[in-house]
């Protein structure tokens, strides 16, 4: 299943104006400079929520996570600069983020674990337009 896909399924292939900054910005913390899938699990392991982000890769049901918890280990910063990117207001990106991220870890991982190549052959560019 390609990126494009995983991301489908967690929206529901349903589109809006914002969604493609949203998810490209979502996407953003996996890939380019973030050390991939695994970057973004030490993060919210240092963040104390090392159990949360463990039950997304893992195989069983996934924890939720607050948008609260997001703005705390993404930081206001990173969360005012995705929610400008989606054209939405940060506390309304931190509550998609929270819906969205869990999902798209958990398809990231089929395996229940994360490997060097989880996101790798995946087009990021291409996830903008499914929100068109």
């Amino acid at each position: 299943m390609g990126l494009d896909d995983i991301l489908k399924s967690v929206t529901g292939g349903e589109g809006n104006s914002q969604g493609g900054g949203l998810i490209d910005s979502v996407m953003g913390l996996i890939g380019g400079n973030n050390k991939g899938l695994g970057g973004l699990v030490e993060k919210f392991t240092a963040g104390g929520l090392g159990d949360v982000v463990s039950s997304w890769v893992g195989k069983g049901e996934n924890k939720p996570v607050s948008a609260d918890q997001i703005s705390s280990v993404l930081g206001d910063g990173k969360i005012a600069e995705i929610a400008k990117k989606a054209g939405i207001d940060p506390k309304m990106a931190s509550s998609k983020i929270s819906e969205i991220l869990p999902q798209v870890v958990d398809k990231l991982t089929p395996n229940g674990k994360v490997d060097k190549d989880d996101n790798a052959g995946f087009d990021l560019s291409s996830l903008t337009d499914l929100f068109k």
